[in-house]
């Protein structure tokens, strides 16, 4: 399977280069990881709601990792936070909070599982848990100033949209033109019709006048690119899979600053090509 992929990966690479000449007109950026991260590890936000309840959760990392079986577990039999099945995201929320602590080993009465749960899921809701990337602003305000359309594309739902992205200063309409967001649209990534979705709302523009920026192989580079969209993946963290597709070929930058880099030379060349 890995060879597999490192192959794919190798063929869309050199499809990708040399740049298709015709004048890039939208970039799509994914949000977290990209844009935004998590401030400290889910599992603590998760104890010190319990303790605030004044009821025990000792073991912060067992409680991650609760929280990883849990998630992934409701992803997989409800995607996109529910919305193919018409399922209140609260209650999407509300399973997985309760299934991450079972598979802690805390189980807490309904009464007092429903002061850590409101907890939990206002402080998700909010930008609490959330720093934004120094290079996020300056890199979408200077994507639109070079008029181009800007969209995000998320693994997320509607709260990142109205709530959080703004509280942390990512606004529509000055840092981002339109986003396209699992929990609403009912696709999520990897699958590539979310990109669709974002072209469609770029205004229909072609896969070959759009770039997409991410932070995972899998998520956003393969999809992307099978679409015919160009794509590159930012590594701030020095990973081996971002290595592993470096050396395959995929455009692998450490920041964003990097990324808008990258964007000038696209520019540059399609000029060229007309002026030849």
């Amino acid at each position: 399977m890995a060879a597999q992929t490192t192959m794919a990966v190798q063929a869309l690479a050199h499809r990708a280069t040399p740049i298709a000449l015709r004048k890039l007109r939208c970039v799509t950026v994914d949000v977290t990881g990209t844009l935004i991260a998590y401030k400290g590890v889910l599992g603590d936000y998760y104890c010190m709601a319990a303790k605030a309840a004044g009821v025990p959760c000792p073991d912060y990392d067992r409680m991650h990792a609760g929280f990883k079986v849990a998630y992934t577990d409701m992803a997989n039999k409800y995607p996109c936070f529910g919305s193919t099945v018409q399922m209140p995201i609260v209650d999407w929320w509300r399973t997985v909070v309760r299934n991450s602590f079972l598979e802690a080993g805390y189980e807490y009465n309904n009464e007092v599982f429903d002061q850590v749960f409101r907890r939990i899921y206002a402080m998700f809701g909010s930008a609490a848990p959330y720093i934004i990337y120094n290079d996020a602003q300056p890199f979408l305000r200077w994507a639109r100033k070079q008029g181009l359309i800007v969209g995000v594309v998320s693994n997320a739902e509607f709260r990142y949209r109205d709530i959080i992205l703004p509280t942390l200063g990512l606004h529509q309409g000055s840092e981002w033109d339109f986003g396209v967001f699992s929990g609403i649209v009912g696709f999520e990534k990897p699958d590539p019709r979310i990109f669709e979705i974002a072209l469609q709302k770029a205004g229909g523009v072609a896969p070959d006048q759009t770039l997409h920026i991410g932070d995972s192989l899998r998520k956003d580079y393969l999809p992307a690119r099978s679409l015919g969209m160009h794509s590159l993946l930012i590594d701030r963290f020095q990973t081996t899979e971002h290595r592993a597709a470096r050396e395959a070929g995929v455009p692998v930058f450490p920041d964003l600053s990097y990324a808008q880099k990258f964007i000038s030379a696209l520019q540059e060349k399609s000029e060229a090509a007309v002026m030849i």
